[in-house]
């Protein structure tokens, strides 16, 4: 059970802690030639006195743009520290994602599928990361809202390696007509994490977004 924060995005450029530091760097900068400038200029030709007030006066503005991205930067993260405390009650959850996806790892892959109207035959086709077929079973077309579990064994021989996997299911009516199905990955959250400020369910070993889960269940 573990709930992990990826900060590598706190210092990315489109993040609030880079934006907050290249502010920062310009505003030490802006004050550094500000001083020489002063420390340089001609007794008795010195900058005009208009000309300083709107210096100044764009040294207040950079002053309370770092202040203001400070302020947002610990926004978001209480933000987020909310969101994955919130998130952390999915732990030990069986959760259903609106994706194909699923992990194989010491426990099997598993599906949930709908069939939205009768079929004559079903087949489920596996494929892994890189979009090879890795395996496929006939399954049993009565069952319009089953469950495909996947323990890795090849028909070949063997066993598929730990990884993600996805299920596409052929299945068809009996004019031989094609029905659309989606199946749904399914697995128990083992971990949240936070990627890019997106949160993120460890299932099975893989990372899957929270945002894509369409039903949560009590294990068993």
């Amino acid at each position: 059970m573990t709930i992990t924060t990826n900060t590598a995005a706190a210092s990315a450029p489109g993040s609030p802690g880079g934006l907050f530091g290249t502010t920062k760097a310009d505003f030490n900068m802006f004050l550094k030639l500000l001083t020489t400038q002063m420390q340089n200029q001609d007794p008795l030709d010195p900058m005009d006195t208009s000309e300083y007030t709107q210096q100044l006066v764009q040294y207040s503005q950079v002053e309370q743009s770092i202040a203001q991205t400070g302020v947002l930067r610990d926004i978001l993260q209480r933000l987020s520290m909310q969101d994955m405390a919130q998130a952390s009650s999915f732990i030990g959850q069986e959760v259903e994602f609106d994706g194909a996806v699923a992990g194989l790892s010491s426990e099997p892959a598993q599906w949930a599928y709908d069939l939205p109207r009768n079929a004559a035959s079903l087949t489920a086709v596996i494929t892994d990361g890189s979009g090879r077929q890795v395996d496929s079973r006939v399954l049993d077309p009565a069952d319009r809202s089953g469950r495909f579990v996947w323990d890795g064994a090849l028909a070949s021989g063997g066993t598929a390696p730990a990884g993600a996997y996805t299920l596409s299911l052929v299945a068809k009516d009996s004019s031989g007509t094609a029905i659309p199905v989606s199946p749904h990955g399914l697995g128990t959250v083992r971990e949240v994490t936070s990627e890019g400020g997106a949160l993120m369910l460890g299932v099975n070993g893989v990372q899957l977004p929270a945002a894509s889960i369409v039903r949560i269940r009590q294990p068993g």
